[in-house]
């Protein structure tokens, strides 16, 4: 059995594309109790302590964690703090190229092995006026999206250029959570690319 350690309805929906069963148990493993500075050690390290914090809760079945940042001009960013905040970072994503970076975990809650990886996927935005941005931070969607946007929503129009994953940038790269499941023996029926062309008309 699979089990979804987060409460994001993004990743939900994505895991659910699968078409296996899944049950979802949020972790509330403090993440302010990390701090790194590279984005991709950043979330490798806490999508393996969020699966690990409901792996402890339960005796069987395979827990994934994940986790999401942006990363732009030095700066590693994850959920806004508040609407002010997301109109900052907003600002500085307006007309460039930033990375999203998800790391993901699979641990047997059984035997305790764990597999991780982190995925990067560029994304890049066409300038935004003012407007645009205070119109998108008053629908409230920024504020619990890493990076401060939804790419599958209201921000689907301020994105130019895609390159690699574009289920990363939701949240959870299926490509690789298809790798790290066969390393636990569990297999698909399906092809996961396919599933995501289907689905949105990317390839991964």
């Amino acid at each position: 059995m699979l089990i979804l350690a987060s409460s994001s309805e993004r990743r939900r929906e994505l895991l659910s594309w699968l078409g296996v069963p899944f049950a979802v148990v949020p972790s509330y493993f403090d993440e302010r109790k990390i701090s790194l500075r590279d984005p991709r050690k950043l979330v490798f390290k806490l999508s393996l302590l969020k699966a690990r914090f409901v792996a402890e809760m339960r005796s069987e079945g395979l827990v994934i964690g994940a986790d999401t940042v942006v990363s732009v001009g030095g700066e590693t960013i994850g959920k806004p703090k508040d609407e002010r905040d997301a109109v900052r970072i907003l600002k500085k994503l307006s007309g460039k190229t930033h990375a999203v970076y998800t790391g993901i975990a699979v641990v047997d809650a059984l035997t305790k092995k764990s597999v991780s990886a982190a995925e990067e996927t560029a994304v890049t935005f066409r300038t935004l006026s003012d407007e645009e941005i205070n119109d998108y931070v008053a629908t409230g969607e920024p504020l619990d999206k890493g990076g401060g946007y939804a790419i599958q929503m209201g921000a689907k129009g301020f994105v130019s250029d895609v390159r690699g994953s574009f289920t990363n940038v939701v949240g959870l790269p299926l490509v690789v959570l298809q790798t790290l499941l066969r390393k636990h023996g569990f297999t698909l029926k399906r092809d996961v690319p396919r599933i995501v062309f289907e689905k949105t008309g990317y390839l991964s």
